[in-house]
């Protein structure tokens, strides 16, 4: 597994220059069921990695850009009169896919935002009356530009807590920037993109996170962070019992990409930041600021209690 894990991290690596680190964590979101939000400035690569990400999973991909007039039947589908059959038929909208690339998400309006609630926390639709299952597996890619920008509606609480993990990709460096202008076109790169993991592959990888094993002293450390993300007075809010539970999954699944099957306390804190920064506040101050209180907390907390 860590061998198909490292390829497609290598893959990946070839339109995304100088990303590594930002590859694995996005891949960790995915690899442990979860939905991922990318969260910088336009034109620093996250279309790029969302769209990269499902061709080394071999996912069926959509892209939805979200913009101010945006629908939510434009993204879940409508149903129309069909003249020949004097019937209703429901046309599917793009949000029946595998991986859901929902573009500049925070450009469209809160009514807009929510019909990928329901979507994303149990694989399903409800239109007009009617409940209708999503592909398997189903994954959300959303990328939106910082809350500091006109145009964009914050997205509310519940919905960010939708999303296991948060990433920021930030500006090459300059070897990797350097690559990048002397190099060919990432449209054409991404099209010569292999599949590296099949989709068997990934339910194996997704089942087998379930066994990775957490000793008591591990869990005795996950609980410390958490108390005390509550206890700060700092955060406008700690961690919920779902963020907890978000945080070691996650951590498993960092062990699992490492080839272990134990998790090590470096395990959690390689994860905690992208898991736990858009939990511990919601006002957009406060959601840049969390970023380096995520760290703050790792620095407070002892891992031996």
């Amino acid at each position: 597994m860590q061998k198909k894990i490292d390829q497609a991290v290598a893959e990946i690596s070839t339109v995304l220059l100088g990303k590594e680190s930002q590859v694995r964590l996005a891949l960790c979101c995915l690899l442990a069921k979860g939905h991922l939000l990318i969260e910088d400035l336009p034109g620093m690569g996250k279309t790029t990695l969302s769209n990269a990400l499902a061709r080394v999973l071999g996912l069926e991909y959509q892209r939805v850009q979200f913009t101010s007039d945006l629908l939510p039947a434009d993204i879940l589908g409508v149903s129309v009169f069909n003249r020949d059959t004097s019937a209703f038929q429901f046309i599917p909208g793009p949000i029946f896919t595998q991986v859901l690339l929902a573009d500049e998400i925070n450009r469209t309006t809160p009514k807009s935002q929510s019909a990928l609630l329901e979507a994303m926390e149990e694989g399903q639709v409800t239109i007009e009356g009617q409940t209708r299952e999503l592909p398997a597996p189903f994954f959300v890619i959303a990328t939106q530009n910082p809350a500091t920008q006109s145009g964009t509606y914050p997205l509310p609480e519940s919905q960010l807590d939708r999303f296991l993990m948060r990433l920021s990709l930030g500006y090459p460096d300059p070897d990797a920037e350097r690559k990048l202008l002397l190099g060919e076109d990432n449209n054409k790169k991404l099209a010569r993109m292999r599949q590296v993991i099949s989709v068997a592959e990934l339910v194996s990888i997704q089942q087998a996170v379930n066994e990775i094993h957490c000793s008591d002293s591990l869990l005795d450390y996950v609980q410390r962070l958490v108390a005390s993300s509550r206890d700060n007075q700092q955060f406008v809010c700690g961690l919920s019992p779902r963020g907890a539970l978000a945080l070691l999954r996650c951590a498993k699944t960092w062990a699992l990409m490492s080839g272990r099957g134990h998790v090590v306390p470096e395990d959690v804190q390689m994860v905690l930041p992208s898991v736990a920064e858009h939990r511990l506040g919601t006002a957009s101050d406060y959601q840049h600021q969390s970023r380096g209180l995520a760290y703050k907390l790792l620095e407070d907390v002892a891992v031996i209690g």
